[in-house]
Order: C-alpha cells, then structure tokens, then sequence
C-alpha cells in the first residue's frame, strides 16, 4: 500500500510536470492576434486606408504593427466607425484596443491604459506668418480671438483653462479653423504639431502659416486594452509597456512622421481658396 501511495504521489508530481509547460505555453500564446481600432480621422495619427477602407493607417498604426512584429503576434488595425463607436467597440471586448487612446479618469473602469504613452501630441498655437501676435504663454492669447476643432482632443485640464481664459470658437474640423485664420476671422488656432502640418502641406499654406514652437497642451496618445479583452493578461501588458518604453526613449521617427504627412497628403484633393 505504501508503494501505491507513493506511487500516487509522483504520478501527480509528473502529471503536474509535465502539464506545466503546456500551461505556460498556453498562457503565452494565448493571443495569438490582436484587433485595435481608433479614431478614423485623425492624420497623420490614424484614418481610413482609401485602398482599403476596413483598416486604419498613419502613424500610430505604423508603431502599433513594428511592436506587434517584435512581439510575433498577428495584428488587424481595423475601422470600427467613428471615435466614439470605435470607443464602444473596445470598452464591449469585441476589439482588444484603442491605439489612440486620450488618458481620461472615466475609462479607467473599462480600459488598461500601456504606460507611457505611444506618441506626445504638442497643441501648438498657428498664426499666419506675417502675424503681429505675440505669444509666449496663455496669458499672451487673452483678449485674440482663435480657434480650435472639434475633433481636437487636448487634456481636460486645458479645456478647464481654455474655457475660463481664452476665446476660442469651435469649428467643424481643422480645415475650416485654418481658413477663417487664413480669412482674419480669428488671429490663432489651437492645433495638434503633426495634424496641422499635414493639413497646412495639404492645403497648400505652408508659406502663409506657421507654428509657435511653446506647447499650450501635451496630451498622450496612448495604446488602452479592454478589461474584457482575452488578451488583456500580464504577459502582453508587461511585453507592451516594455515595447513603449523603448519608443518614448528612442522618439516617434522623423521619418515615420514625414512619411505618413506626405501619404495623407498625397490622398487629399486639390486644395481650393478658403470661402468668404
């Protein structure tokens, strides 16, 4: 009986044993393919592939496919709609992530968010070139009437600031804000570095406006997993905040940025004088 029981027992210990790298296999490989979405109209970040209108380009989909290689795991950057349902998609675990994820305290209940964020996005203030405006901080833009998208998603904390201290009218997207300027309807836009690049090249105003190189806002974008996502599990958040570390240390390439704001550019129609 003694042989028996001990015989059990490292029947257990091998069973046990052997099973265990199966289960780490299995953990590890667990996801297998990752499904991100974002929004789909934000150059040169992310927008809509005109080849294929399923899938999202630009920017962050170029990081998000050069981690998920290192990482061997298949990726699909998928179109979803627009932001907000792109947002519902992911919050529901039917897409594992945003790639472009704005850091807000409300999705924190429903959203992993990778650390640190995948690129910076400076709000800059644009005025013509010939400008008289001065500017050196906020307390410089009190009293000029400017502009900002509706699409801009700066912090909540310069929202709070923009509203008791600026005059800022909001417009239908950046291309009608760059036009009023244009038209001296208002003598500033508050835009994102890389989004008004792309639409001044595109727009054909690169020699009419220009950037003050003082951030009004530092907003992350950031890669945010779903709390009901399979994948969500430490292994690929701990190879994901590793994978973003390496990228905020080494910077977004120029390259990748010029490359991406001259695909957009590249997609637009000719570019036709703003409207009185």
């Amino acid at each position: 009986m003694g042989m028996v029981r001990l015989g059990g027992r490292h029947w257990v210990l091998l069973l046990g044993l052997a099973l265990a790298p199966w289960s780490a296999a299995q953990a590890a490989g667990k996801c297998e393919r990752l499904v991100a979405t974002g929004s789909p109209d934000a150059p040169p970040y992310l927008w809509r592939d005109p080849q294929d209108p399923r899938h999202l380009i630009g920017i962050n989909a170029d990081l998000l496919d050069k981690v998920a290689t290192e990482l061997g795991v298949k990726l699909d950057l998928l179109y979803a709609g627009k932001r907000s349902e792109a947002l519902e998609e992911v919050k529901s675990g039917r897409i594992d992530l945003l790639a472009d994820a704005p850091l807000t305290v409300a999705e924190l209940e429903t959203l992993d968010y990778v650390h640190p964020a995948m690129v910076q996005n400076d709000y800059l203030v644009w005025t013509r070139l010939d400008s008289p405006l001065l500017y050196r901080s906020l307390a410089d833009l009190h009293g000029h009437a400017g502009a900002i998208s509706n699409r801009a998603r700066p912090t909540a904390a310069f929202q709070a600031l923009a509203q008791e201290q600026l005059s800022l009218e909001r417009t239908e997207n950046l291309t009608r804000a760059l036009h009023k300027l244009m038209l001296g309807q208002v003598e500033y836009v508050v835009a994102g570095r890389y989004a008004a690049i792309a639409q001044v090249q595109a727009l054909g105003l690169g020699q009419d406006l220009g950037p003050r190189e003082i951030p009004l806002d530092r907003p992350g974008l950031y890669l945010a997993l779903s709390h009901d996502s399979a994948c969500n599990e430490p292994w690929l958040r701990g190879q994901l905040a590793k994978k973003m570390t390496e990228l905020a240390a080494a910077g977004v390439p120029p390259e990748l940025v010029q490359r991406n704001v001259e695909r957009w550019k590249a997609q637009q129609p000719a570019p036709s004088a703003p409207k009185q």
